[in-house]
């Protein structure tokens, strides 16, 4: 089509239906032409501002994009450092007061509780206090701890539903006689969806008196997956400190075993170390996989 000039002036028209043509008609010099304008290019509305349900915040959230991969893994080892090192040291710590001190059996419900207890004051306990000390020593006083608080409720509240859950699983799973890798597997799945669930129940129970804690939604349900999924990974290597059963098939034994002549405080280091390579290994993983905007740990 050939499409005339009439003294450089370009025609536009922002006000006509984008799913109509213009037409304009020429002179005796002119030819006739059609201007189309697609309506997919035209999507430059701005986006709704969302405000959780019953929020006494003043000022709209703001939305953040990631700025590459490096910012994926600087969350990511920040993570490690503040709660999961701490969820499997607060793991590891509460079973030893459940059996020694308070003596239930790891077979016992009062077991699991105690260290579901445990692995969740570990991530409120850390959390907390990597972001006071941040704040303090950086300076940074972009650090809400009212929000940081909050946050920390939040996810301790899902780490006490996947450190319950556990022992229990672990002992179904050796009970079936599976092998190691099934045992580490089965571990892995069904710990993090605990704690996913645990994670969408404590969004509906805390998003009303907490106005930094977001209520479900569809846009948090996906990051609350990807989160569950590495959560996942460190529970499932933590049953590499178990080296009692099939220590030969045991592939983190080595690194992470845990041996009846392992001194206490030795072993409450190594379970967070164990904890710390499950979830760094699995979340390096999605990083390196995920489109941006798309993981928990992109900033949004």
């Amino acid at each position: 089509m050939t499409v005339a000039r009439q003294q450089n002036t370009r025609l536009m028209s922002s006000m006509a239906p984008a799913d109509k043509a213009i037409q304009s008609t020429t002179s005796s010099s002119n030819t006739k032409r059609e201007i189309h304008s697609d309506p997919k290019m035209l999507q430059y509305a701005a986006q709704p501002v969302y405000y959780p349900d019953h929020s006494t915040a003043k000022e709209a959230p703001q939305e953040e994009t990631s700025s590459g991969m490096m910012d994926r893994f600087k969350v990511t080892a920040e993570v490690t450092i503040s709660k999961i090192f701490p969820a499997g040291l607060g793991w590891q710590s509460s079973s030893i007061v459940a059996e020694e001190y308070l003596g239930y059996g790891p077979d016992t419900v009062a077991f699991a509780l105690t260290t579901g207890l445990g692995d969740g004051i570990g991530v409120m306990a850390g959390h907390c206090a990597y972001f006071a000390a941040k704040k303090s020593i950086v300076g940074d006083e972009s650090i809400n701890m009212e929000r940081e608080t909050q946050t920390g409720l939040l996810l301790a509240s899902a780490a006490f539903c996947s450190g319950t859950a556990w022992q229990p699983l672990v002992d179904v799973l050796q009970a079936s006689e599976l092998s190691f890798a099934q045992v580490f597997a089965g571990t892995w799945v069904g710990c993090g969806t605990a704690f996913y669930l645990g994670l969408r129940g404590a969004r509906t129970i805390l998003s009303g008196p907490c106005r930094y804690i977001q209520e479900p939604t569809y846009e948090n349900s996906t990051t609350d997956k990807s989160l569950s999924v590495a959560i996942g990974g460190a529970t499932g290597f933590f049953v590499g400190t178990d080296t009692a059963y099939l220590p030969a098939q045991n592939f983190l034994i080595n690194a992470v075993g845990i041996h009846d002549t392992t001194p206490a405080l030795a072993g409450c280091v190594i379970a967070g170390t164990s904890t710390s390579l499950g979830f760094l290994s699995a979340q390096s993983t999605l990083n390196a996989i995920y489109p941006s905007g798309k993981l928990w740990n992109d900033g949004k």
